[in-house]
């Protein structure tokens, strides 16, 4: 189960880094794999419940700071581990020109 979300705290100005940081803490210390980009942070589990536990408490933690919070969620559903290196992977092959 992967799932890539984002948090948007609202109501508290423009510059929204720090807060955002706290969803951000709370995703590493879950201990699942993850990555943080501009726009998203993606999370590996092995189940939904797994995963959108904490998701839960990162929304949590922005809530605690904000009046109001913005979510975004996109999930893929699919058994196996490793998918969130291997899916870049993958399409890091293809671009090299590497085989199908």
């Amino acid at each position: 189960m992967i799932v890539a979300f984002s948090v948007t705290p609202i109501g508290v100005g423009e510059d929204v880094g720090e807060i955002v940081a706290e969803a951000v803490r709370v995703v590493r210390a879950s201990g699942l794999p993850n990555r943080t980009d501009a726009m998203f942070t993606t999370i590996e589990g092995g189940t939904w419940d797994e995963v959108l536990a904490v998701v839960r408490d990162a929304v949590a933690a922005v809530e605690a700071r904000a009046p109001r919070v913005s979510v975004v969620i996109k999930g893929d559903a699919r058994a196996g581990e490793g998918r969130l290196e291997t899916k870049v992977a993958t399409v890091e092959r293809h671009l090299a020109g590497g085989p199908s």
